[in-house]
């Protein structure tokens, strides 16, 4: 497997984040928002100088974090163009860095998760839509329609859909409440079709902290990962301040020296653990 982190739990300043990660002998740097913008918003000069950056520290760009189906289930045409506008130009955004995909959510739930509702309105965004070089993984999100793994296989189901991928993110299961032990079964459940696992640590539902501190068996999950020879990307989302705990509106929208401040020392800590995980395990 490989090792990357999400570059604004670092820094705004990619170089910074990317001279960050390999210092702790990380190997890529997943994109979100960057020198302020989010990623959706990154225009095409300040993709190459990303691309550039991260390539010169010698990492490979790890993936592509926009806010794809991040949002309310839309009602109306227009609603459903702005979001299927996004994906497609997400996709192109991706393709341009050299991402190896674009994650997406499967829309805001306001009660229970209803990933079937959720798939039949997602199918109308996706139909037809060329991915090109760069696929879609759908992610385990905390306050969307698939917050577990079970969530997501029943709206890729629906979906009809069998190559998009999973993005595995255990913290929002059992952040969201809906999954407080999502390993092992989640894992087994899904291991065929994970395509990307992000690693935080939750303190049940109030906060993250340090990697290692929270609810979740990392060293049990690394463990079964490099059993099954996994050879995807494992990616730290750190969502850990030393000094404070992220807001919810933190969370869903990441962009901006507040969220990021604080992230060098609390990302740079929790490297060191996941790469001790990994060498223990391996």
């Amino acid at each position: 497997m490989r090792l990357s982190i999400i570059s604004d739990e670092i820094s705004q300043d990619v170089d910074v984040a990317a001279r960050t990660a390999s210092a702790n002998g990380f190997d890529g740097l997943e994109i979100r928002s960057a020198y302020g913008v989010t990623p959706h918003h990154l225009r095409d000069v300040e993709l190459d100088r990303v691309r550039t950056v991260v390539l010169g520290h010698g990492l490979a760009v790890s993936g592509f974090d926009p806010p794809a189906l991040k949002c309310a289930l839309p009602r109306t045409d227009a609603e459903l163009t702005a979001v299927r506008e996004l994906v497609v130009d997400s996709i192109r955004r991706a393709e341009r860095l050299g991402a190896p995909f674009v994650r997406i959510f499967t829309f805001y739930r306001s009660g229970d998760p209803d990933p079937m509702l959720a798939a039949s309105v997602a199918r109308e965004v996706l139909s037809g839509l060329t991915q090109g070089a760069v696929p879609l993984i759908v992610e385990t999100g905390m306050r969307t329609n698939t917050p577990t793994m079970r969530h997501v296989l029943a709206f890729l189901d629906a979906l009809g859909d069998d190559h998009t991928g999973i993005l595995w993110d255990p913290g929002n299961s059992v952040f969201s409440g809906w999954d407080t032990s999502p390993f092992p079964a989640d894992y087994l459940a899904g291991r065929d079709r994970i395509r990307h696992v992000h690693v935080k640590d939750p303190d049940g539902q109030d906060s993250y902290v340090r990697l290692g501190d929270g609810d979740l068996p990392w060293p049990e999950i690394i463990a079964a990962l490099v059993q099954d020879d996994y050879r995807g990307w494992v990616s730290l989302e750190t969502h850990w301040r030393p000094d404070r705990i992220l807001s919810q509106a933190e969370r869903d929208e990441p962009c901006g020296e507040s969220f990021s401040r604080g992230g060098v020392e609390a990302s740079t800590v929790c490297m060191q653990v996941l790469r001790e995980l990994v060498e223990a395990a391996s």
